[in-house]
């Protein structure tokens, strides 16, 4: 009885999520005057430090909720001097040609690429809005609505409208639309700062005679930080990296060296 009890009682709950997100997607289609039902959003965002180690990130979510399952990370290519405009392009570009591709090549694998969203969701400005649209055209593709959504004052910018719509701040269509965005953010900023902490743990494994490509990719493979590897025992490390207890002495040494102010407790 207690389990059945419980069990109606999640019920009961998944079925209200369930209401307020099909709610908040028809309050969506009434304000910003959709061309159809959001059943699917994608929402985009870049991340990237002066240009370098430059992430993107693909969210998705169906019918209001999150599927994590096809959420995808990209790892843009441009480099230098930063150009969100460039990055975001590169990022669309490379979605929505392998989405072309699974659909139209039968030698390709039909993935989650496949799947074309109702809603292009793109976080910023009219200039970012703009990108999206640019990019859809130039693919030939059709039927999907774009927005961008600015942070600063959480303003809907829709295609061909120069003012942005400010949507009320506790509706439920806006509170949609920064979950999904800040989603996006999430996801392209954790990525990020995950290929940037390798590459600082690469750099300085490559300052430490002995260590060589092989061992350097064990390290950054096995522990992925600083920190963690000095964690460590030198059995640990000498076990990771398959070298002697002597050299991942060595390691361990020069990486405190040049990790003075490391938070992580010496052994």
């Amino acid at each position: 009885d207690e389990n059945a009890r419980f069990a109606l009682k999640g019920s009961a709950k998944e079925d209200a999520i369930r209401a307020d997100a099909a709610a908040a997607l028809v309050e969506l289609v009434d304000a910003l005057s959709l061309s159809g039902f959001p059943q699917r959003i994608e929402a985009f965002d870049i991340s990237n430090t002066q240009g370098g180690e430059a992430t993107g990130s693909m969210v998705v979510f169906e019918d209001g909720r999150p599927r994590r399952d096809a959420y995808r990370k990209f790892k843009v290519h441009i480099s230098g001097k930063p150009d969100d405009y460039a990055m975001m392009a590169e990022v669309l570009r490379r979605r929505f040609r392998r989405g072309l591709a699974e659909m139209n090549d039968p030698t390709i694998g039909r993935g989650k690429f496949a799947e074309f969203p109702d809603l292009l969701l793109i976080d910023g400005g009219k200039g970012q809005r703009n990108v999206g649209l640019e990019v859809l055209q130039e693919l030939d593709i059709e039927g999907i609505d774009v927005i961008g959504l600015a942070k600063r004052l959480e303003e809907v910018y829709r295609p061909g409208e120069k003012d942005p719509v400010v949507l009320p701040a506790e509706s439920a269509a806006l509170l949609l639309l920064r979950r999904v965005r800040d989603e996006a953010h999430r996801f392209a900023v954790s990525y990020h700062r995950r290929l940037r902490t390798a590459r600082s743990f690469s750099s300085v494994l490559d300052e430490i005679a002995g260590v060589g490509p092989k061992r350097k990719s064990a390290l950054i493979q096995h522990y992925g930080s600083v920190d963690r590897i000095l964690a460590s025992s030198p059995e640990e490390v000498a076990a990771a990296a398959g070298v002697s207890k002597t050299m991942a002495e060595r390691i361990l040494s020069a990486l405190r060296v040049r990790s003075p102010d490391s938070s992580v407790k010496k052994t």
